[in-house]
């Protein structure tokens, strides 16, 4: 099974090969996402790691709080999108 990881606070230039190899020390990674702007198409500065559900606690324990490019990352376990339809009202 599977946990999706909430990355916050990264530095603009990290890219998806970055959050891979900075995961990897720490846990199975079987998948990751720079989240990033639809028109201008750089970083919005957070994204999300997908990692086995056994090494999720370990990876979230050692990033948490780390530094990276001058920043100190926040790492948990992302929780799931609200409904966006109810915004229109």
């Amino acid at each position: 099974m599977a946990k999706t990881l909430y990355v916050g606070n990264l530095p603009w230039a990290v890219t998806e090969e970055d959050l891979v190899r900075a995961f990897s020390q720490y846990a199975e990674v079987m998948s990751a996402r720079v989240v990033t702007d639809r028109e201008s198409g750089k970083s919005r500065g957070f994204g999300f790691v997908e990692v086995k559900e056994e090494t999720a606690a370990a990876a979230i324990e050692a990033l948490n709080g780390a530094e990276w490019g001058g920043r100190t990352l926040t790492v948990n376990e992302a929780q799931p999108r609200p409904d966006r339809r109810d915004r229109r009202r």
